[in-house]
Parts: C-alpha cells; structure tokens; sequence
C-alpha cells in the first residue's frame, strides 16, 4: 500500500534537492556513477520524513549527517523509516568529503546484502532485429 506523504513534503524535498551540501553533492555522484542498477533518489518523503538518499529496488536509506544530527532524535526517525521496511545507513558529512572510498565499499557491502538489482531491458535496435531476422 502506498503511503502519501504530509503535505508541503514534496515541496520541502525540491528545495533541499536544490541546496545540497558538498558532502550530499559528493555522495549523490558516487551513487549516480557506481550504482546506477539501484536507482538512488535524493531527498525522498518517507512518512513524515525527508530521506537525504533512498533506494526502493534496494529497500536501503542513506543519511548523510551533519553536526546537527543527535542519536535521541534520529532514532525515532530511524525506526520509522525502518518499520516501512527500509535499512538505513548513515554517514558523517567528514566521512563523505575525507573518505569517500571507504563509504563506497561499506554501500557496495549493504548492497550485496539487498537482492541484486534487476537485469535492464535488451535495447530494442538488438533484439528486435534478431527477431525479424529469417
């Protein structure tokens, strides 16, 4: 069952979409370039919640964090965004800018765990020639 978020969500999500910090711009590029299969999504309403960057094939959430973020209110958030059936992952802004190696290689782990991401569509051009061919 699809879940709508609040309203003026999708609203808040654009303009955060449009002032990224440098460690979101950082990891929505290693996102875009070494896991393009999992389809992330910046800024993504989930219940009542913004996520910084969601995957629906992986069912995975990734929270970039900042000094303003503090464990006793993160994790009633967390456990929303869990209960709705997503992991979440979060990182510090300082992980992103100083060690941005290291985040690739615990996302590339917690993707292993997630069921592979589905196998794109042959390109029509190919395949639909095979077809035709006598």
């Amino acid at each position: 069952m699809k879940r709508t978020p609040p309203d003026g969500s999708t609203q808040r999500a654009r303009r955060l979409r449009s002032a990224m910090t440098d460690a979101e711009r950082k990891i929505w590029t290693l996102l875009r370039t070494a896991f393009p299969g999992w389809r992330f999504r910046r800024q993504v309403p989930i219940r009542q919640y913004i996520a910084d960057f969601a995957s629906h094939r992986a069912r995975l959430v990734i929270e970039v964090d900042g000094g303003q973020h503090d464990e006793a209110v993160d994790g009633p958030r967390t456990a929303v965004i869990e209960n709705d059936g997503y992991r979440v992952i979060r990182f510090w802004n300082n992980d992103m800018l100083a060690n941005i190696d290291g985040v690739a290689i615990l996302l590339t782990k917690a993707l292993a765990e997630s069921s592979p991401p589905p196998n794109p569509p042959p390109s029509r051009g190919k395949a639909f020639e095979d077809r035709r061919a006598p």
